[in-house]
C-alpha cells in the first residue's frame, strides 16, 4: 500500500509539477526617466505602456529593440480640462472589445495613512489619438467595495471576463472580481451585482497579471510595507472556490529592496518587464523559468 501511494503521489507530481516550477531573475535594468515613481507597466500588441505620478498622473509609450527598450515620443496625459485626474495609476484592465479601466489611488493625508480608490471606465482609443482625458472619460467609480487599494486587471471565471482588484495593506487583504458591463455605469462598486466573487489573499499588493497561457494569476507584492520584490503565483479557480489564496509559487527577488509596483508579459510567458518606483534601475527585464 505504501509503494502504491508513493507511485501515485509520483504521478501526481509530475503531472503538476509545471505548474509549481517557476522562477525568474533580472536580466537587464534601465533607468527611464520622465515617469515620476513608474507604477506600472501595460502590454498591448507589441506596444510597452510604463505609467507613473509624475507632476501629473500619464502614461508613456516604449518599444522593445533587442537589448534596448526606447521611448516613441508618445506621452498620454491623464488630465481632463488640464486637471489632474488619475494622479497615482494603480493598474490598466483591457481585454478584447471589453470596457477599459484604469485604476487610481487618492491620498486623502499627508500622513499617506488614509486612501480613497477610484476606478475610471476610458476611451483607450480617443486617449492614445487626442493623448488627454478630454472626450474619453466615460465614467468615474468610486471603489468603496475595496478595503484599501484598487488595481484592475482582466480574468477569466466560469466561462466569463470579469475585472479582478486587489488591495495593498497589511492585513484582511481581498482579490474581488467585479462585472464589467455593470461596473462602466456604476457610481461606487458596492452597488448591487457588481461584486461578484472574492478572495482572501496576502498583503503588499501592488499589482495583478493574468498569464492566459498558465491560467494563473500573479499578485506583484512587496516582502514589506514599499520594500522588496515579491511574486505570487496562484491557481484563480481554487482561489475563488476556497475563498483564499491558493499559491502555486512564490518568487522572491531578494537583491532588490526598492518598491516593486507593476509586471507584465511581453510577447510570451518567458520575458517580461517590472517596473519599481526607484529613479534608477526603475524598468527591469525579467527572465522567466518554467519547469517541465
Amino acid at each position: 500500500m505504501k509503494l502504491f501511494l508513493a507511485i501515485i503521489a509520483l504521478l501526481m507530481m509530475s503531472m503538476t509539477g509545471h505548474r509549481s516550477s517557476v522562477d525568474m531573475q533580472i536580466s537587464q535594468s534601465w533607468s527611464v526617466d520622465s515617469l515620476g515613481a513608474c507604477q506600472g507597466a501595460f502590454w498591448q500588441n507589441g506596444r510597452l505602456f510604463l505609467y507613473g505620478d509624475r507632476e501629473i498622473g500619464m502614461i508613456r509609450e516604449y518599444k522593445m529593440d533587442h537589448d534596448s527598450i526606447l521611448y516613441v515620443n508618445k506621452e498620454y496625459k491623464l488630465t481632463l480640462n488640464d486637471t489632474d485626474v488619475i494622479n497615482h495609476p494603480t493598474g490598466i484592465a483591457a481585454h478584447a472589445k471589453l470596457p477599459i479601466f484604469i485604476g487610481n489611488s487618492i491620498r486623502l493625508n499627508k500622513e499617506g495613512t488614509l486612501w480613497k480608490a477610484m476606478i475610471y471606465c476610458v476611451n483607450w482609443e480617443g486617449l492614445l489619438k487626442t493623448g488627454t482625458l478630454d472626450g474619453n472619460l466615460l465614467n468615474t467609480i468610486e471603489d468603496d467595495a475595496c478595503i484599501q487599494g484598487t488595481r484592475p486587471e482582466y480574468v477569466p471565471y466560469n466561462g466569463k471576463w470579469y475585472v479582478a482588484t486587489a488591495d495593498y495593506g497589511g492585513k484582511a487583504n481581498e482579490v474581488r472580481l467585479y462585472d464589467p458591463a455593470l461596473l462602466q455605469h456604476a457610481k461606487k462598486t458596492s452597488e448591487k451585482g457588481i461584486l461578484v466573487k472574492k478572495f482572501t489573499c496576502s498583503p503588499w499588493v501592488q499589482n495583478l497579471h493574468w498569464i492566459p497561457g498558465k491560467n494563473m494569476l500573479v499578485l506583484i507584492q512587496n516582502q514589506i510595507e514599499g520594500r522588496k520584490w515579491r511574486f505570487t503565483f496562484l491557481d484563480l479557480e481554487k482561489s475563488l472556490a476556497a475563498g483564499t489564496e491558493q499559491v502555486i509559487k512564490v518568487v522572491d527577488i531578494n537583491e532588490r529592496s526598492d518598491e516593486l509596483e507593476g509586471f507584465t508579459f511581453l510577447n510570451n510567458t518567458l520575458q517580461g518587464i517590472a517596473v519599481s518606483s526607484s529613479r534608477k534601475n526603475n524598468v527591469n527585464r525579467m527572465d522567466v523559468r518554467w519547469g517541465n
